[in-house]
């Protein structure tokens, strides 16, 4: 896979990954989200680069060239902890995409910024995110709530 800044190109792969209701199962309230809410996430995770100087990639399949996820480091103003997280299109999972991307997301945080702690913030059904959260060595911490919605926040140090 390449990591790489979102573009234009990638609205419609990201509006149909965020429109499907198994992928987004466990995001948020959980509800899908419409095209012009998938437009003003990209926006805001460019954003957060601008402002926090690291942030969410778009994920690319290298033999294709096609989007087919998001993933990277994520903090945004009033969330429980700097995150390490990831949305992989369905039709990619059970590959270990979000596994191999999130060990480059920790690195680039441990490394180049110097950070001293990740968490991943999970439901608590979301089996297969509570597995690649284990797989790059964290742990659960503690339970939170986030806009009402029951997470289980996993953390590890570098």
């Amino acid at each position: 896979m390449t990591l790489r800044h979102f573009v234009e190109a990638d609205l419609d792969p990201y509006a149909r990954m965020c429109a499907d209701p198994e992928t987004m199962r466990y995001l948020g309230s959980g509800a899908t989200v419409s095209r012009a809410d998938a437009w003003r996430s990209m926006a805001m995770l460019l954003g957060h680069w601008q402002l926090r100087g690291y942030g969410m990639w778009a994920v690319e399949e290298k033999q294709t060239g096609q989007f087919i996820g998001r993933l990277g480091l994520h903090y945004p103003e009033g969330w429980p902890a700097l995150e390490v997280g990831w949305l992989i299109d369905r039709s990619r999972w059970g590959r270990g995409l979000a596994t191999e991307g999130g060990r480059a997301a920790m690195q680039f945080a441990f490394e180049r910024l110097k950070l001293e702690r990740l968490a991943s913030v999970i439901h608590p059904q979301n089996a297969a995110s509570i597995r690649v959260a284990e797989k790059l060595g964290m742990r659960p911490e503690r339970g939170a709530q986030i806009n009402g919605v029951d997470v289980v926040i996993y953390s590890r140090g570098r």
